[in-house]
C-alpha cells in the first residue's frame, strides 16, 4: 500500500465523524463540555436599573452644585426596592445592587456627601447617569450568548448561571479505549528483565484524550498473540467505545499482529502507512460505529500521531467548533536538513525574542524513541514533503503542543 499524505489521512479519519448525542448535565458538571445548542438568555441582566455604588439616589437637578442639601426619605438595600418615588429635594440611601427608585437619575457616592441629621449636603455636583447600571446593560432576555460547539470555560459557566440555566445541553463525551500490545512491555515500577521496556505510551494517550474531553478506558497490555490482541479488540467493542486506540504492533514484523487481528474481527482498514515522520506505520479503520486508530509503538510516533489524528477526531465527535490544530508562524532556531517524500514533524523548543519574534528550535536528536526530547518540546515544526534544507532564521510553520 502506497504511503498516504497526512492531509488525506486526516480527512479519512474525520470522514463521517458526526457529533455524539446530546445530554443534559448539571451546571456544575458542564465544565469543558461541548455545548450542543445555542443558548439564549432566560432573563435580562440586570433586570432593573441598579446602583453601582454605595451612596444616595438623587435627582441630578437637586444636587447640581456643591453645598446643595437634600432630605433622606428612605433606604434601598440590595434585594429590597424602595416602595415610593423621589420628589424634589429628596434622596434615598442606596447600596450597591439596589434598585434605583422612581424619580432618581444619579448616585451621589457616600464619599461626596456629608450627613446632617436626616439630610445630606453635597460636596461634589451630581451627574445624571453616573454610578448607575441600566437594566439590560449586561444582556437581555433572548440574547444568544453561548453558541453550539463551544467548549465551556469557567467564565461560560458563570454566564450560563446568570442567564438562569441550572443545567446545560452538551454532547456526550467520546469514549476512547486504549490497548497496548507487546511482550516486551512491563508496567512502571517493575524491574525490567533484559529486552523488556517500561510501558509509557498509554499515560500520555489517556491524558491527551481526557484533556480533549473524552472518557477513557484502559484495556491494559495484550501480549504478542493473535487471540490476546483480538480479545482486546472485542472488549473495546463490547464496552461501547467510540474509538479504539492500539499502540504497537502496527508495523510489518512477524510479531506485529494488530492489523491482522483487526481485520479478523471485521475492521475495515481505510489506510495503513502514512507519508509522515514520525508515525509512518499508523492505521485507521472502522467496525460498526467504533473507529480504530492503530498507533506505532515508539513513544514519539505514538504521541505525535495521537496529537495529529486522535485529537481532531475527539473534537469532531464532541461537536466542537474547533477541530483542527491552528498553525503558527515562527523562525527556525537551528539549521534543518532537506526532507524526503515524508512530511516531517520536528519536536522543538520555543523561545521568544525581546521584539516578540517566536523562535522554534528543533531538538538535536529526533529519534522517535526519545521521551526526554518529547517532554521538553513545546511545538512541532512542520516540514512538507521534499522541503529543501533550511538555515536558522528561516520562516517555518509550527503546531503548539499542549502544556
Amino acid at each position: 500500500m502506497a504511503l498516504m499524505p497526512v492531509a488525506d489521512a486526516l480527512t479519512a479519519v474525520l470522514a463521517g465523524a458526526e457529533p455524539l448525542p446530546e445530554e443534559l448535565v448539571a451546571l456544575d458538571a458542564a465544565y469543558h463540555r461541548v455545548l450542543a445548542r445555542d443558548l439564549a438568555a432566560l432573563r435580562t441582566q440586570p433586570p432593573q436599573t441598579m446602583s453601582a455604588m454605595d451612596g444616595y439616589a438623587v435627582r441630578s437637578a437637586d444636587a447640581s452644585h456643591a453645598g446643595a442639601r437634600v432630605k433622606v426619605i428612605g433606604e434601598v438595600p440590595a434585594g429590597r426596592p424602595f416602595g415610593g418615588a423621589i420628589g424634589p429635594g429628596e434622596a434615598v440611601r442606596i447600596f450597591t445592587g439596589g434598585v434605583m427608585p422612581e424619580g432618581a437619575d444619579a448616585i451621589m457616592i457616600q464619599e461626596d456627601t456629608v450627613v446632617d441629621g436626616g439630610h445630606i449636603s453635597i460636596t461634589e455636583a451630581a451627574v445624571a447617569g453616573r454610578h448607575i447600571r441600566p437594566a439590560g446593560i449586561d444582556f437581555r432576555e433572548g440574547d444568544v450568548l453561548l453558541v453550539q460547539g463551544s467548549r465551556l470555560t469557567d467564565r461560560d459557566l458563570s454566564l450560563a448561571a446568570g442567564m438562569n440555566y441550572p443545567e446545560l445541553p452538551v454532547r456526550r463525551r467520546p469514549k476512547v479505549a486504549i490497548l497496548a500490545t507487546g511482550d516486551e512491555l512491563v508496567m512502571p515500577g517493575s524491574n525490567p528483565k533484559p529486552g523488556q521496556i517500561v510501558y509509557s505510551n498509554g499515560y500520555a494517550l489517556h491524558a491527551l484524550a481526557r484533556r480533549e474531553g473524552a472518557d477513557t478506558l484502559d484495556l491494559g497490555i495484550a501480549p504478542d498473540s493473535f487471540e490476546a490482541t483480538k480479545d482486546g479488540i472485542r472488549r473495546a467493542r463490547d464496552s461501547g467505545a467510540d474509538v479504539l486506540v492500539t499502540t504497537g504492533g502496527a508495523s510489518v514484523g512477524d510479531h506485529d499482529l494488530v492489523k491482522r487481528s483487526l481485520e479478523s474481527e471485521g475492521v475495515s482498514i481505510a489506510f495503513w502507512k502514512i507519508a509522515m515522520r514520525p508515525g509512518k506505520p499508523m492505521m485507521h479503520g472502522r467496525i460498526g460505529q467504533m473507529r480504530v486508530i492503530g498507533l506505532p509503538g515508539n513513544p514519539v510516533s505514538s504521541y505525535v500521531c495521537s496529537f495529529l489524528f486522535l485529537v481532531p477526531l475527539i473534537r469532531a465527535l464532541s461537536g466542537s467548533n474547533v477541530v483542527h490544530h491552528p498553525r503558527e508562524k515562527a523562525l527556525l532556531g537551528r539549521d534543518v536538513a532537506a526532507n524526503d517524500l515524508r512530511e516531517d514533524y520536528l519536536r522543538a523548543r520555543l523561545e521568544t525574542r525581546s521584539d516578540g519574534t517566536l523562535i522554534a528550535v528543533p531538538v538535536q536528536h529526533q529519534d522517535s524513541s526519545l521521551l526526554a526530547n518529547l517532554a521538553a518540546a513545546r511545538a512541532l515544526v512542520v516540514r512538507p514533503p521534499f522541503a529543501p534544507k533550511a538555515s536558522a532564521g528561516t520562516a517555518c510553520e509550527i503546531l503548539r503542543l499542549p502544556v
